[in-house]
């Protein structure tokens, strides 16, 4: 009896689980159905709406410039090499790396014991030739007085022996005594002939007392040249560089011992393209006196100094292309030679020109403009110069239009954009509403409050907008071509 009952009680659980299971299995197959028979949801398809950064373009005259790297130099540096050897007994105090000099200051000073005793040698020598001058030009006197004075005996002479002509042919005088007329008429001319003589033998000497002068004068100038040499003097006011030397050292001649560099004749050399120098050009073909700015970067901070287009290269060097440039540095203050700086060089002005992002422009000198409906346009632009991040272009499509600042691979042609102008700002676009017929309405809160796939709260918004009457045309559209959905 306990089994019958027990195995009754199971017989009815079973059939109650069997009832729920095919219960639940009806409602499933119910809900299948009512899925299967509901239309299908298709999604409205948006256009996507790019954000883009823009900016006016307004057409003006800038100043552009070109950006290269050269090196500073002087351009009055001198080596300092002493012209003649010796040991070293005295240096300025000046002259060390970086010492300043004044013009004519004495550097460095040699032993010039055998400078001194050469040049005491050559004025002894000189103070003879100077006597020898005299002694020739008083005997060159005395030979003149001489030779005069024979002359006057000859005419002596020869009066007498006209005298004793003049009795012998009276018949008064003697033969002999014409005899002794005429041989002392030839004793007079043989000692003017001598006197003759004497004077140009005296000639003679005083033109060679000359030529020793001149030789001694000339020894006597380069004894004083080599005492000089044994001095160093700075020939221009500057600063000293490379020195090294020692006193009491030795040094030979023609020994370059340090550089005289003049820290007011600063420039700066580099090296341009061909292209880049042709816009430095005026219409003469000569290089035009355009200013420049010259900076030695350094961490923290850096040393400007202004600069002026001298002049250019007389050739270009084997392997080299372009051209290099000198430009005078006007107060080189902290530039020394040797600093690697960078060069600033204002070009002639352009008009009518745009300054815009690199970013704006493509490959294809392209910018791209917002036009009507914020969809983009293309617009053909020259390139006329690139300014660090920035291009200068020019165009008749551009002035007044707004250009994407930064141009990326999803923009192009007919792309709907958002314009977001430069300073952050968001373009400002005033929502249009719709005002909705009592039916409208009506039918929109019926169709809104039917969808099941709408969630609760913007749900509730969207019926709180439904009934006040007026909608935005965008949810508008979007309610009407969902159907409701």
């Amino acid at each position: 009896m306990r089994f019958l009952r027990q195995a009754l009680i199971g017989l009815v659980l079973m059939s109650m689980a069997l009832g729920l299971l095919g219960y639940a299995g009806y409602l499933g197959y119910e809900t299948y159905k009512e899925v299967q028979s509901r239309e299908a949801r298709v999604p409205q398809a948006r256009e996507r709406v790019f954000t883009v950064n823009v900016r006016a373009a307004e057409p003006q005259t800038i100043t552009p410039y070109l950006t290269a790297f050269g090196e500073v130099q002087s351009r009055r540096t001198l080596d300092l090499r002493m012209a003649a050897g010796g040991q070293i007994v005295e240096i300025s105090p000046n002259f060390a790396e970086g010492g300043v000099v004044e013009q004519g200051e004495i550097l460095i000073r040699l032993d010039d014991a055998d400078a001194q005793s050469a040049l005491l040698r050559t004025e002894s020598d000189l103070s003879d030739a100077k006597l020898e001058i005299v002694e020739a030009e008083r005997a060159i006197a005395l030979a003149k007085d001489e030779l005069a004075a024979a002359v006057e005996q000859e005419a002596l002479r020869s009066a007498a022996l006209l005298r004793q002509q003049d009795l012998q042919q009276r018949g008064v005088g003697t033969t002999a005594s014409v005899e002794a007329a005429e041989l002392a008429l030839s004793s007079a001319k043989q000692s003017v002939l001598s006197r003759r003589s004497g004077l140009d033998q005296s000639n003679a000497r005083f033109n060679q007392a000359k030529t020793r002068l001149a030789r001694a004068e000339l020894a006597n100038k380069d004894a004083h040249r080599h005492l000089n040499d044994t001095v160093m003097r700075a020939e221009f006011a500057g600063v000293l560089s490379g020195v090294s030397l020692v006193q009491g050292g030795l040094i030979s001649a023609n020994e370059r011992v340090g550089q005289l560099i003049d820290p007011s004749a600063i420039e700066v050399a580099f090296r341009v393209s061909t292209q880049q120098y042709a816009r430095l050009l005026n219409e003469d073909g000569s290089l035009i006196a355009a200013p420049a700015d010259v900076s030695l970067d350094a961490i923290g901070g850096s040393v400007t100094s202004k600069a002026v287009l001298s002049r250019d290269s007389g050739s270009v060097a084997d392997g080299q292309t372009g051209r290099v440039l000198f430009a005078r540095l006007d107060n080189a203050i902290g530039l020394k030679p040797g600093d690697f700086v960078s060069v600033k060089v204002e070009e002639p002005a352009l008009r009518f020109v745009v300054e815009l992002p690199a970013t704006a422009l493509n490959a294809q000198n392209e910018v791209l403009a917002v036009g009507e409906g914020d969809r983009l346009e293309i617009i053909n632009v020259t390139l006329m110069r690139r300014q660090a991040n920035n291009v200068l272009v020019r165009s008749r499509d551009l002035p007044g239009r707004d250009i994407v600042t930064q141009q990326t691979p999803l923009l192009g042609k007919g792309i709907k954009v958002k314009v977001l102008r430069e300073g952050g700002s968001m373009e400002p676009e005033a929502p249009k509403m719709v005002k909705l017929t009592k039916e409208k309405q009506e039918e929109l809160i019926k169709r809104v409050e039917g969808n099941q796939w709408i969630p609760a709260k913007p749900k509730e918004r969207l019926l709180k907008q439904l009934r006040s009457g007026e909608i935005k045309a965008e949810t508008l559209k979007r309610l009407e071509s969902r159907g409701g959905g």
